[in-house]
């Protein structure tokens, strides 16, 4: 059987395993699903040290809610998966508007370099925080 590599991360909630008091860890797919949420939430210059990680998804937010935005907003995920991402191959990306929630709609499909999985579906939605 191939050697297939394994990604672990701390979770984001920061809160304690119940039975051992350690923090929580996210392993493997779950780990990737939660990074590549983080770095697309990511203001460019929000971390320091790296001025151009991220993706300024959130400045498109205020940008009218039509197809030319979520061309925008897909552009932006694309090449910041490219850049920032090397354990994803992106397959597939769909940004729809959603009108009835003021936001977009986001569904990335994509395979995990170096492991021969499934290929993962990531959904989340993008809206106004403000």
């Amino acid at each position: 059987m191939a050697n297939q590599q394994s990604f672990k991360d701390l979770s984001i909630t920061f809160k304690p395993h119940p039975v051992t008091g350690d923090l929580v860890v996210k392993k493997d797919d779950a780990a990737i699903k939660q990074a590549i949420v983080n770095l697309l939430l990511t203001n460019k210059g929000e971390r320091p040290f790296a001025p151009d990680l991220g993706s300024d998804l959130r400045s498109l937010m205020f940008e009218p809610l039509d197809v030319a935005t979520a061309g925008q907003v897909a552009t932006n995920i694309k090449k910041t998966l490219r850049d920032y991402e090397p354990r994803v191959a992106m397959t597939q990306l769909s940004v729809e508007a959603n009108f009835d929630s003021n936001g977009f709609d986001v569904q990335i499909e994509f395979e995990i370099v170096g492991r021969e999985d499934f290929p993962q579906t990531l959904e989340f939605f993008l809206e106004r925080t403000r």
